[in-house]
């Protein structure tokens, strides 16, 4: 394969597959949590719950999808199944009455587990094992997501503010409609028969059939017990407890029965530990990241002074439209970043892995030092200028493009062929805990002084990046050469 600059056409199907997907994903988190205080009148507290369970658990399921994908499914059928999931659950979320808001989460949930570990594990199919375009592949398809995050907001925000929230949520479900069509209609003329089928098939069904079926149950359960249910009439106690207790041991067992079969080298486990050591210090990145569709949100439309005035016309911003800024950001520094880290490398001067974690955590402690500058200018002069949070989704946008992308492509890179879609499950890992400390957090915001508020992020990252720093010569050596 050429190592030229040029990359594989399948990237650019999948760019846009996921472009679709990703409108779907950010148009309907944009409207979430405004949609839980002001429509289904839910508190602060309680929608932060929500926002936290729905963001936490649609990063743990990619676990289960991708262990599926690499033993029985493959990674191209996964994609299919999570597509199909997602819209359905887009287009629940259309509808009005709460079983609907709860079962569209659900559907939501499980179908992000089936696509997204795997349709990330194609693109690192494309490439060759020392391809230098990797990184710079993984930046392009970044970029794809986060093309379509930029116009869902003002989509589905537009519609959902000032038409009807359902009608926004309808519109997030059309998108995932038009990237599901896509993958269909051009995937084996551009993919070939890259990942069409299982690693190293496994027919045992009854597996994942049950794993899956724990999973929903689980699901349901806590859907019901943070609507206020009370479960003792519909299920004992315990079973919610035996349930999550039996699904982490079912994909132990899963695990365990594999690698039996699969002998990992010295240089594998050492690799395999880079990628868990990698998702700890992720945690610490998106729990501050996924601010952005709660508390950032809420000071969007509390603290911030949303009204543009032009000659006699005044019209109110709609606070969705701020979670456009950061996918802005990226479509346009992205190609930036992709140069950057192709020309450093091609001199010998490219940071590794783990230096461009540490960058990326410590930009994004500016980016909440500017939060606190916000946070203090709200305290004494009112409602704040726009400016703010624009200059914190800068610096939060500069620190995940030195994280997200080269965390995807390190994960295709030290992981064990077999494990592939597994291991990118458990990158996203990061993401659930992160998910539910940043909803824990998010829930704390009416009832913390908003300076001290965002001091702890500022304080976790820059504390996080040290750490990284210090144990980064031990984690070059585990990578065995690899960047």
């Amino acid at each position: 394969m050429s190592i030229h600059h040029n990359h594989p056409k399948g990237l650019f199907l999948l760019f846009f597959v996921e472009m679709w997907e990703r409108f779907s994903y950010y148009g309907m988190r944009a409207l979430l949590m405004l949609y839980m205080v002001k429509y289904l009148m839910f508190s602060t507290e309680k929608s932060a719950q929500v926002y936290g369970w729905y963001t936490g658990l649609v990063y743990l399921t990619p676990l289960l999808g991708g262990y599926i994908a690499d033993r029985y499914l493959g990674q191209r059928k996964a994609i299919v199944i999570g597509g199909t999931l997602m819209a359905l659950g887009h287009f629940a979320m259309a509808f009005p009455p709460i079983p609907f808001f709860f079962g569209a989460m659900i559907l939501l949930i499980m179908g992000n587990g089936f696509f997204k570990p795997n349709i990330s594990t194609v693109v690192g199919s494309l490439y060759e094992e020392n391809d230098p375009r990797r990184d710079a592949g993984f930046t392009i398809f970044y970029m794809g997501i986060n093309l379509g995050a930029m116009f869902s907001p003002l989509v589905c925000s537009t519609l959902g503010e000032k038409v009807g929230w359902h009608w926004g949520f309808g519109a997030a479900g059309v998108g995932m409609v038009i990237g599901l069509a896509m993958y269909l209609w051009a995937n084996k003329s551009m993919l070939g028969d890259k990942m069409m089928r299982p690693a190293k098939p496994k027919t045992d069904y009854w597996v994942p059939v049950t794993l899956v079926t724990l999973m929903v149950g689980m699901l349901v359960v806590t859907a019901l017990q943070i609507n206020g249910y009370d479960i003792k009439g519909l299920l004992p106690n315990w079973f919610y407890s035996l349930a999550a207790v039996l699904v982490m041991i079912g994909l132990v067992y899963a695990y365990a029965s594999n690698s039996s079969k699969s002998t990992l080298t010295i240089i594998e486990k050492q690799r395999l530990a880079v990628i868990f050591i990698m998702v700890f210090f992720s945690i610490f990145f998106w729990s501050a990241f996924e601010q952005a569709g709660s508390s950032l949100t809420l000071f969007a439309d509390r603290e911030t002074n949303r009204w543009i005035s032009l000659f006699g016309w005044r019209w109110e911003v709609p606070a969705g439209y701020f979670q456009s800024l950061n996918p802005f950001f990226i479509v346009v520094l992205a190609p930036f970043f992709s140069k950057m880290w192709i020309s450093l490398g091609e001199t010998n001067r490219e940071p590794s892995s783990p230096i461009k974690f540490a960058i990326g955590l410590g930009l994004l402690a500016i980016g909440f030092v500017v939060m606190i500058a916000a946070a203090a200018s709200y305290q004494k002069y009112g409602p704040v200028s726009m400016l703010w949070l624009v200059g914190a989704y800068l610096f939060h946008t500069l620190g995940e493009l030195c994280l997200s992308p080269v965390g995807l492509s390190l994960v295709t890179k030290l992981a064990p062929l077999q494990f592939g879609s597994l291991m990118m499950g458990v990158w996203f890992l990061s993401s659930v805990a992160a998910g539910f400390v940043g909803g824990f957090f998010a829930g704390n915001y009416d009832t913390v002084n908003h300076m001290t508020f965002y001091m702890i992020p500022t304080a976790t990252g820059l504390g996080a990046a040290l750490l990284l720093l210090l144990i980064t010569p031990k984690l070059r050596k585990w990578m065995h050469g690899v960047h």
